[in-house]
């Protein structure tokens, strides 16, 4: 018989020493990993000391206490993974000035279902390509990255470009970067049997990079899922995987002011299920997040679902998996975001979002489900929803899937007001598509500057971007079989440290055409055509504007050697081509 998962008290703190200090594993948790950390957060590390930790089943445990970098804690590396299925103690000892305050607490570690699949459901294999559904390119024929069918365009959107990671489709996957207009910047194809997602800009250590999560990624002989850190060159800076022996999962990935990340993770451990209707050797989604020290690799903090959420709160019958092979997916955890202190956390599978307290992990308020702490006004109820977020006015916004199965007629996103003095949740705005969609995971809603909004609609390979009033600026497509899981709007300036690319083909009339692309620039305004007898002597021969992220020119002269220059609005050079013989 498999054991339970869940504490018999919900909700627990995990803030002791006279809430003072935030420990993970939380007390009582029955989901700790074998390989976790021991977690002290919010006094110096100097302070907690006399780190005693012992199994029940593998005895003592020595380690090692490392601080984090920002200053307020401290991990306990244990020398060797604790034991499934065992209780461990820990005691420990806060000193405070002259005096000490000494805590203890114990937890649980699980037991991992080894028989169960991956708990993000595969995309179908790709159909036979067709040519019509990925772009060609004659100066990057290695790349083939989806079409994009623009079929709105009113030149009224926001400044910025968009950002995507399609897959699921015929041509290559991998994170790509379209412009205002819809046309291609910059797309990174990675390895066949890959998956890229969540691409986005963020700030760290100072400047704008990209993330993205990718599985697998191979980088520093290791091979599961990771987060990728690139610079406006598009150049790795650092790759990021999870702690206490998890992978990052793609739904969520946050670094936050304070050089820390925020990740969303899941587990398959095993769980009684008989309680819920489900098997007594059953097997749950384990769903939780951890904030993890960037600079150190060390876990923070982690939160489990199990320990909070009631498995009765969820929407997804346990019939739906809940074996080992098929573990039940109760809470699918899809946000994690840091509006205001608290923690915003997203369940897909109990319709609701959660104000977490990250000092002690408790739920303050449940927004939606089962168990609202909000009276929910007309319309205001998410049904299978994605990327809560709350927004800078304090409303909180959802992509509201409504399916499957079937809840809302079509999905939609929603703008909710929380009165918190009356604990009402009104509906004050609403979005869908002029199409209807109905897209059964994954999208975003994202406010944009000025006030405008912008809709990635998830399996549904559409992408809209809204005045305020809802009035329709901007919307496009992928290809029918492509998935991006969001599709979002930034402002990005890439400057790539590869040179442009040029090729030269003959035109079936005579003459020649030159093909100049430069994949990730975002300052190019014009090209630049050089020609000559000799690689060292040559001159400039025309220049056109830009037309998309390759530019066809044709030759005016019959010229031995051709380059390209890459000229900003300002028509300074800021790269040329390597030179080429025809």
């Amino acid at each position: 018989m498999a054991p339970a998962c869940a504490p018999s008290t919900l909700n627990p703190s995990a803030a002791l020493a006279g809430g003072a200090v935030t420990v993970s594993p939380a007390p009582d948790t029955l989901d700790a990993s074998f390989l976790t950390q021991i977690s002290f957060l919010g006094v110096p590390a100097a302070d907690v000391a006399d780190v005693a930790v012992v199994g029940s089943r593998s005895g003592p445990h020595p380690g090692r206490l490392l601080a984090y970098s920002q200053g307020d804690g401290a991990s306990f590396l244990p020398s060797k993974p604790f034991t499934q299925g065992e209780v461990v103690t820990v005691h420990a000892v806060l000193r405070q000035g002259a005096g000490t305050t000494p805590f203890a607490w114990r937890f649980t570690v699980a037991e991992l279902d080894a028989a169960s699949r991956s708990l993000e459901t595969p995309p179908p294999p790709p159909p036979p390509p067709s040519p019509s559904e990925f772009q060609h390119f004659v100066s990057r024929p290695d790349l083939r990255p989806p079409a994009v069918a623009v079929t709105t365009n009113t030149g009224s959107q926001a400044p910025g470009d968009m950002f995507l990671a399609p897959y699921a489709g015929p041509g290559q996957y991998g994170p790509m970067i379209l412009d205002g207009a819809g046309k291609l910047l910059w797309f990174k194809a990675i390895p066949s049997g890959a998956r890229a997602a969540d691409l986005r800009v963020q700030e760290y250590e100072g400047r704008p990079v990209l993330t993205w999560w990718q599985d697998p990624l191979v980088a520093a002989g290791r091979r599961n899922a990771g987060i990728v850190i690139a610079d406006s060159s598009y150049k790795d800076i650092s790759i990021v995987r999870a702690g206490n022996g998890y992978q990052p999962d793609l739904h969520a990935f946050e670094i936050t002011p304070r050089g820390t990340a925020l990740f969303t993770l899941y587990a398959a451990i095993r769980c009684n299920l008989s309680a819920h209707g489900g098997p007594v050797n059953g097997a749950v989604a384990d769903t939780l997040v951890q904030e993890l020290d960037l600079k150190t690799g060390l876990v923070r903090f982690e939160w489990h679902s199990l320990d909070h959420v009631a498995l009765a709160d969820s929407y997804m019958p346990v019939g739906h998996g809940g074996t080992p092979p098929s573990p039940w997916d109760y809470f699918h955890i899809n946000a994690v975001s840091e509006p205001g202190g608290n923690l915003l956390v997203d369940s897909r599978n109990t319709w609701a979002a959660y104000d977490v307290d990250p000092r002690g992990g408790q739920v303050a308020w449940t927004l939606g489900g089962k168990h609202s702490s909000f009276a929910m006004g007309p319309g205001a109820s998410p049904a299978w929803q994605h990327d809560a977020r709350e927004q800078p006015d304090g409303t909180i916004s959802f992509f509201d899937n409504g399916g499957t199965p079937k809840v809302h007629s079509q999905s939609r996103v929603i703008v909710l007001a929380l009165d918190l003095s009356h604990m009402t949740a009104t509906l004050v705005s609403s979005f869908d598509h002029s199409t209807p969609l109905l897209a059964p995971s994954q999208g975003d809603f994202q406010s944009l500057p000025g006030g405008n909004w912008f809709v990635g609609w998830g399996q549904e390979p559409y992408f809209s971007e809204f005045a305020p009033e809802g009035r329709l600026l901007f919307d496009a497509h992928l290809p029918a079989a492509y998935q991006s899981y969001t599709v979002l709007e930034f402002p990005w300036s890439g400057n790539p440290t590869q040179p442009p690319q040029l090729a030269v083909r003959a035109r079936s009339h005579g003459g020649l055409v030159a093909y100049a692309s430069w994949n990730g620039a975002t300052s190019v305004a014009q090209w630049r055509l050089l020609g000559g007898a000799s690689p060292h002597a040559l001159a400039p021969l025309a220049a056109v504007p830009r037309s998309g992220f390759e530019t066809a020119i044709a030759v005016p002269t019959t010229s031995r050697y051709l380059a390209v220059q890459a000229l900003d609005a300002q028509g300074q050079v800021l790269s040329t081509s390597a030179t080429i013989r025809f």
